[in-house]
């Protein structure tokens, strides 16, 4: 489950947890509203700094990249794939639906 929380898709859910979290909550106008925006910006800010908060709890880093090498995964786990490779070459070229 760390492990997930760590990778990139954890990373995106995370955020995407987050931002609904903080739109939904100011989207109520309530004082519970206004907390439940303040608790989305954890997971927010968690998955798009790479951080896992409760590592120390478990006795594991904080830092992502820290984190997977623990875990003995791959380190890089950049939230956008801009060489459409699975990040294995920076000079691959894109991949097409037509294989």
């Amino acid at each position: 489950m760390v492990g997930f929380i760590a990778s990139r898709n954890g990373r995106w859910i995370r955020i995407l947890a987050g931002t609904g979290m903080v739109l939904g909550g100011l989207g109520a106008g309530t004082p519970r509203g206004a907390m439940v925006a303040l608790t989305g910006l954890v997971p927010l800010l968690s998955g798009a700094l790479d951080l896992f908060l409760l590592g120390p709890l478990f006795g594991l880093p904080m830092r992502g990249s820290d984190l997977r090498r623990a875990l003995g995964e791959p380190e890089d786990a950049r939230l956008l794939d801009l060489a459409h490779d699975g990040g294995r070459s920076p000079y691959a070229p894109p991949s097409t639906l037509l294989h």
